[in-house]
């Protein structure tokens, strides 16, 4: 599309600034960026910025929005339109939409369909921005909540956890970077999986179908994947 590309490291110096301020720009787009944008270049447009967030602000605030929905067993999240503010994640919102989930719901699948949704969001947002119909809304910041960054030990499924946990666990870190467990030295990941109800001791292997047992219920594994080896249906396992 002939679009001039330009991949700065960091934009804490004045050669970035400058050029961001040349621009002239209306409005910025910000989209999935990891670091806080600096104060004097949110001052660069006219308009401000605005910024795509995967969760139903203020939910979820941070890195990993939509993992901590999954893992948290959220029935439903969304993505928000807002403007940014030095704050993370705190400004006010000019759009938003929800998604159902459901336990089958993966963090990829999700993302998939939470990204298409907030392309068209965003681009009535800066339609309404353009006509001067744009009406930005304060947030609740007492019911803000925080999506950290997810930590490498949370991957480790833990058998006493109870079956509802287990799965989402494992459908949050899908695709990356996968909920596994170990077996025999090996560290075997597990992909995709449904509960069962049936019952008993945690971590044991209950059936010729995968089916292990958590602190209550248990999960018949349905993807699974060993150690250097590709993705297999548990039949094929």
């Amino acid at each position: 599309n002939n679009l001039p590309i330009r991949n700065p490291e960091n934009l804490n110096n004045s050669e970035e600034y400058n050029f961001i301020k040349s621009l002239s720009a209306d409005v910025g787009v910000v989209v999935a960026y990891g670091k806080i944008i600096p104060k004097n270049i949110l001052k660069t447009t006219k308009l401000g910025f605005v910024n795509i967030h995967a969760s139903l602000l203020p939910k979820w605030r941070g890195a990993a929005p939509i993992q901590r929905a999954i893992m948290n067993g959220d029935k439903k999240t969304g993505v928000s339109i807002m403007k940014i503010e030095e704050e993370l994640d705190c400004g006010p919102i000019i759009a938003s939409r929800e998604l159902e989930l459901d336990t089958s719901a993966t963090y990829g699948d999700t993302a998939k369909k939470l990204s298409e949704t907030g392309a068209n969001l965003l681009i009535e947002s800066l339609k309404k921005i353009e006509s001067g119909n744009s009406k930005f809304v304060e947030q609740v910041h007492s019911e803000a909540t925080y999506a950290k960054k997810i930590n490498k030990k949370e991957a480790k499924i833990n058998w006493n956890s109870n079956a509802d946990k287990v799965i989402a666990q494992i459908h949050g870190l899908n695709p990356n970077p996968g909920a596994w467990f170990e077996f025999e030295k090996e560290r075997i990941k597990v992909w995709k999986a449904k509960k069962l109800l049936v019952n008993g001791r945690p971590g044991l292997v209950l059936g010729e179908n995968l089916t292990v047992a958590c602190k209550s219920d248990s999960i018949q594994i349905l993807e699974i994947q060993r150690e250097g080896k590709n993705k297999q249906l548990t039949q094929d396992f």
